[in-house]
């Protein structure tokens, strides 16, 4: 209960914190629309007074402050390999020193350890599949080398019923037509002869007519048996060899091609079975390897110590953009998310952002300057060890106009009061000059690309043209052009026809860094105060560097009335970035 009512009160601090940058934001945004509509108060022909700075002599520091946090230099980095999500079911506690194999996180495996035991009635399964498909390929390769020897053998047999008839039953049935021809033709002479012999001894007496009539009746059936021999030897020559020769060759070719069929059939059967085989091996296979992972998960549920160190939750320390629930007992924590950081030795570092538009300030190697908040008084030095290459793309995803580089700083010392989560703030030092002119920021304008300041003249500001070097936010290096005590202008004048030009700036044009739209002829009525015409596409073409530069330009009596003017009107979003250097 107390936990969470402390909850409550830092998120409406930060809440209040928030709306009070936002203000901030508004108030420079709409001075800013103010300046450039062309209702400045100072320098607008009046008799008002105007602000003035003198350049001043003495060591100057440049330098960007960003605000980061401690984190380990060298750490190891413990994530979630489990895949989906996963209930955290026991969690060490943060600031506990382990050693290597110490159990630091359970994750809830129930429903991994049900996988498990369905995936293993799976693998028996595909067991006995692939067993199955094993075997039937041994009685396939059996069972097709059978039919191949069998058709071999019928197509063999073919061809010898073809050559036992072309080369045996065919001469031997002519050889026995031609012997029943023969035959008959003896047994027709005989009966012919016998004929002649009847009928002389018939006309002598000496047989009786029905005698004479059984010889001519054998001569006839020998003459019968002789034409039936000639005629069965014609039918065996012109139908009966060819119809037997013709079947005995469609034989043999129906055999040939029946061996090939069972040749083919074998192949497609013997085929299919090592394709069966092979797609119940590697089901098999998968299954077995699913299996494996099944029970790697269950493994990668209890993770372990890998080294000795202090446990440090992932979540803490984060910036509060990211909204990251802390990590506890009973939360959600997903694939690949970070879960702990053990360090390995004291070493420490600074992860902050630093804006574009600094950016081109930083080095790596470039001495920086730590305060941490909870270690009041003391002052602690590192170097930029890495930028970011690209923006981050968290900021970016939450403001799409906000722009920040991850920037790692290495501090030196090693100290025990430092811990991983602190807030602190980084100065990184760009340059540090013991000797220069500088003026304040706000002093320097740009005049067709080059930077002027405005010094008080007799009766009109003149432009006079410098050469600067790099600034603070605050205060900028001239490095030609002014002297020390020399006065200029805070606010550049807007009435063209009240600046007189120095002699060095005769080749700039006199034209103002105001995004004020053309100037009315005279002939016209002046604009009311609340006709404030400007250019917005060119307001968004300038840099947050251009747009606060414009803002610090403005007098106190010009934001009292931009106040007064758009102080009902919603607020939009703070120009520049970054926390005001202090």
């Amino acid at each position: 209960m107390r936990k969470a009512f402390g909850v409550n009160i830092l998120q409406k601090l930060r809440n209040k914190r928030t709306a009070l940058k936002l203000g901030i934001g508004v108030l420079a945004v709409i001075a800013l629309i103010l300046a450039i509509s062309g209702n400045w108060l100072a320098g607008s022909g009046t008799d008002a007074p105007v602000a003035v700075a003198q350049a001043q002599r003495g060591p100057l520091l440049i330098s960007v402050t960003e605000s980061g946090t401690i984190t380990n230099k060298e750490r190891k980095l413990i994530k979630s390999e489990v895949e989906g999500s996963t209930t955290i079911l026991y969690l060490v506690p943060e600031g506990a020193n382990v050693k290597k194999g110490d159990l630091l996180v359970e994750l809830d495996s129930s429903k991994l350890q049900d996988q498990k035991t369905q995936q293993q009635i799976t693998v028996m399964n595909c067991e006995a599949s692939f067993i199955r498909a094993r075997e039937n390929l041994a009685v396939t390769i059996s069972q097709g080398e059978s039919d191949v020897a069998k058709a071999e053998l019928a197509y063999k047999f073919a061809q010898i019923d073809l050559a036992k008839y072309q080369e045996g039953e065919h001469p031997q049935a002519i050889h026995r037509a031609d012997a029943d021809i023969e035959i008959a033709g003896e047994e027709l002479k005989r009966a012919a002869d016998k004929l002649d012999w009847s009928r002389r001894l018939e006309k002598q007496g000496y047989i009786t007519r029905t005698e004479l009539q059984a010889d001519e009746l054998a001569a006839k059936r020998a003459k019968t048996n002789l034409d039936l021999a000639e005629s069965s030897k014609r039918l065996l020559i012109e139908f009966t060899h060819q119809r037997q020769l013709d079947q005995l060759r469609s034989d043999v070719t129906q055999a040939a091609q029946a061996l090939e069929r069972t040749k083919r059939k074998v192949a497609a059967d013997r085929i299919q079975a090592e394709a069966e085989l092979t797609a119940k091996e590697s089901e098999l296979k998968r299954q077995k390897a699913n299996l494996e992972k099944t029970e790697n998960q269950i493994a990668k549920c209890r993770i372990e110590a890998p080294v000795d160190g202090m446990v440090v939750y992932a979540t803490t320390g984060q910036q509060p953009m990211r909204r990251t629930e802390p990590l506890a007992e009973g939360s959600q924590v997903r694939e690949r998310q970070e879960l702990i950081y053990l360090p390995t030795d004291l070493a420490m570092q600074v992860e902050t952002r630093i804006h574009e538009a600094s950016l081109r300030k930083v080095r790596v190697g470039m001495p920086v300057r730590v305060t941490v908040d909870a270690v009041p008084g003391k002052i602690f030095w590192g170097t930029v060890s890495r930028i970011g290459l690209l923006p981050d793309a968290q900021s970016a995803w939450l403001n799409p106009d906000l722009k920040v580089y991850t920037t790692l700083v290495d501090i030196k010392d090693q100290d025990e009061s430092l811990r991983p989560g602190m807030s602190c703030h980084a100065e990184i030092i760009v340059e540090h000059y013991q000797d220069a002119v500088y003026v304040p920021v706000q002093s320097v304008v740009q005049v067709a690309g080059s930077p002027v300041v405005y010094i008080p003249g007799k009766d009109h500001p003149i432009m006079t043209p410098i050469k600067i070097g790099l600034d603070n936010n605050r205060m900028v290096r001239v490095i030609e052009g002014l002297v020390e005590g020399q006065s200029v202008l805070l606010s550049p004048p807007l009435d063209r026809s009240a600046v007189a030009v120095d002699a060095a700036a005769r080749d700039i044009p006199a034209t103002l860094p105001a995004l004020a739209a053309p100037a009315v002829a005279q002939s016209q009525p002046a604009q009311q105060p609340n006709a404030m015409p400007f250019d917005m596409a060119k307001m968004r073409q300038m840099t947050p560097e251009q747009q606060r530069e414009a803002f610090q330009k403005l007098t106190p009596e010009q934001r009292e009335q931009l106040m007064k003017q758009f102080g009902g009107r919603r607020r939009p979003r703070e120009p520049g970035q970054g926390r005001p250097p202090q």
